[in-house]
């Protein structure tokens, strides 16, 4: 089986419901998808940096123990980790207070190298961060060149508007090296002003052939340069959707790892393994899901 390769920040996710904390563990946008992908056992590994502290121990320990390789996490003695808190509204979807300082950013370790038999997935700040750019520039495009299948989930949150105009050019080479971008209609109405689907296309289109667009418990649209299709979202009660999307995200890597070849096919895991983490406070699919999935191996 081909190995994924994660590169992105690490954070102590802490959880809280009517400003009561309900739980915390490991996260971040692309950690957490590695992390559901090891549960499933794919091979994978984390590329990514984070404090020489009790919750750095805490983050490698948790990799580990979900069947990735935290060989290429980067640890800075006398630093704190990142903690980002979240908090459930009404509606379980999350409003974030980020807690780091990208300035201390650094990725100085050794980096894997990457084959043409690899899926690297990358995303969010740290995937556009001026501080490491030059190191994350080189790998994604040693990655390209080496062959590997790219997936870029775009992540833009609206925090980091201030700073579009030194990071926009970061986000579209990424967009080039990838082979599917991933967005949300809130990231491109970020990065663009844009909020028509067509329009978002023919912007990242200049780009990439392939886009996801997602847009909450709405319809998911494919494009691609031959043509657009539509998947409905089946509608769901929800605990939590902090991990939504980056479990969505992992789930399509997962069926084109399986042989999945059909968008709708790929698009349809992508939403079971995104529903699955939305019934329960956590970053992860679940231990029932992960059975099922090895049922049908």
């Amino acid at each position: 089986m081909k190995r994924v390769i994660g590169i992105g920040e690490t954070v102590l996710d802490i959880l809280f419901k009517n400003d009561q904390p309900q739980k915390a563990v490991p996260g971040g946008s692309t950690f957490n998808s590695i992390v559901s992908l090891g549960r499933a056992g794919v091979p994978c590994a984390m590329v990514t940096e984070t404090g020489g502290d009790h919750i750095g121990d805490m983050i490698c320990d948790f990799l580990e123990r979900n069947g990735v390789s935290s060989e290429y996490v980067c640890r800075h003695k006398g630093t704190k980790s990142h903690i980002t808190l979240a908090f459930l509204n009404e509606q379980n979807d999350a409003q974030y207070e980020f807690y780091k300082d990208h300035a201390t950013d650094l990725l100085d370790n050794t980096l894997p190298q990457v084959t043409r038999e690899d899926v690297v997935l990358f995303g969010s700040f740290f995937a556009i961060n001026p501080v490491i750019r030059p190191v994350v520039s080189a790998f994604l495009h040693g990655a390209e060149e080496a062959g590997a299948w790219l997936y870029y989930d775009v992540n833009f949150r609206k925090n980091h508007i201030a700073e579009l105009s030194q990071i926009l050019g970061n986000i579209e080479e990424n967009m080039r090296l990838a082979n599917v971008v991933r967005g949300s209609m809130e990231d491109f109405e970020y990065m663009y002003g844009l909020t028509d689907g067509a329009a978002i296309y023919e912007r990242v289109n200049q780009f990439c052939d392939t886009l996801i667009l997602t847009d909450g418990a709405r319809t998911i649209r494919v494009y691609t340069a031959a043509d657009c299709t539509t998947y409905p979202v089946t509608p769901i009660e929800t605990i939590s959707t902090v991990g939504a999307g980056d479990n969505f995200n992992a789930g399509y890597i997962y069926a084109k790892l399986q042989g999945v070849d059909a968008q709708a096919d790929r698009i349809m895991m992508a939403q079971r393994w995104s529903q699955d983490v939305c019934r329960q406070i956590g970053n992860n699919i679940s231990d029932e899901l992960v059975a099922a999935l090895q049922k049908a191996q």
